[in-house]
């Protein structure tokens, strides 16, 4: 899959965002419990809900009784700061690499394929509604192509310390947390179970929230070919801007979706219906190539990305958790055969 990265900087925003997410480094979440359906409680894609006013559903427990002394958390929330969000396209041979594009800031330690963890519950018309194109492109696996272009806006921005770097007897865990760890014993996965089902399997480690417009170009494979070597090769600061739009016209894609908010805002979709069109002769279409370069509709568009979405989040198992040596790697044994079988069973 080829990535081409662009950085884009801007002028201070002119409006404050205060709102922080409901989310919490070094907290502890059951990637069991939704696995598959985590865009219900993690708000990733458009959804269709009026209230907007939570990014983090997840139930989450306390499980390292010392992190506030431990965490080291920036948030980014500074109306007087620039513009740094990432402006990027990804090329995906198919439609399980766009998925994997899509969710390319989701990690989950030990998980081959995190993004299944949101997308497994998926339909082919869920994947088109949410991905912002027609149904009929996402049936065959290797009849097209597609290009994803997204820009985002961090607003909040919240990392910790490693717990790696800390030695076993510097991470104390609540008093429950350790009750159960004495209980489990080795050889026996329902004790993992158990332990994973009251306490979680993986932590919070770092997240980013904010907002981004994302749109999907869709190819025939021979045409998406040439494109992505001309692109790979040339580099797309060195291409001229009226190629590089001809590329992304309907001259040569096949089908060119709707330009979609991760939070699923109306007004900034509506914004960029009516700011972010061009015309290939007389047929208008979107297309969010228009912001390249633009610092005035950026500028436009940096006062309505608010904080509404989560962008980026880092899960690592709960294995620091236990000071045993070899309970640690039962724990770890009994998680990684689970989770092979939700990625092959979902």
């Amino acid at each position: 899959m080829l990535s081409i990265w662009l950085t884009v900087i801007l002028v201070s925003v002119s409006e404050y965002y205060s709102i922080l997410a409901e989310v919490h480094v070094g907290t502890a979440i059951n990637v069991f419990s939704r696995y598959g359906y985590l865009s219900i409680s993690m708000r990733v894609i458009p959804r269709n809900d009026s209230d907007r006013s939570w990014i983090f559903r997840e139930p989450t427990v306390e499980v390292f009784a010392n992190m506030s002394n431990e965490e080291n958390i920036k948030r980014s929330v500074n109306k007087n700061e620039a513009f740094k969000g990432d402006f990027h396209m990804e090329f995906c041979d198919n439609v399980i690499q766009l998925l994997q594009a899509y969710f390319r800031d989701f990690s989950v330690e030990r998980l081959e394929k995190p993004w299944k963890a949101f997308t497994a519950s998926w339909s082919k018309n869920i994947v088109a509604r949410n991905l912002g194109i027609s149904s009929s492109y996402v049936n065959n696996l290797h009849d097209n192509c597609f290009v994803l272009i997204r820009v985002a806006r961090h607003r909040e921005v919240a990392t910790m310390s490693s717990i790696d770097r800390m030695t076993p007897d510097e991470i104390i865990v609540d008093d429950s947390v350790q009750k159960q760890i004495e209980d489990i014993k080795v050889g026996d996965s329902s004790s993992v179970v158990e332990f994973i089902r009251s306490f979680g399997s993986h932590y919070i480690t770092s997240y980013v929230t904010g907002n981004a417009l994302y749109q999907v170009f869709v190819y025939e494979p021979e045409r998406y070919r040439i494109i992505k070597e001309r692109l790979r090769k040339k580099g797309i600061d060195k291409i001229p801007s009226s190629e590089l739009t001809e590329y992304f016209s309907p001259l040569n894609a096949r089908h060119i979706g709707r330009i979609l908010s991760a939070s699923g805002n109306e007004t900034v979709e509506s914004w960029a219906s009516r700011k972010l069109q061009m015309s290939f002769f007389p047929v208008p279409y979107p297309s969010l190539l228009k912001l390249h370069s633009n610092s005035k509709l950026l500028y436009e568009l940096n006062g309505l990305l608010g904080n509404e979405a989560l962008l980026r989040l880092d899960l690592k198992t709960l294995a620091p958790a236990f000071k045993d040596i070899r309970k640690r790697d039962w724990f770890h044994q009994v998680l990684d055969n689970h989770l092979r079988l939700w990625e092959v069973n979902m």
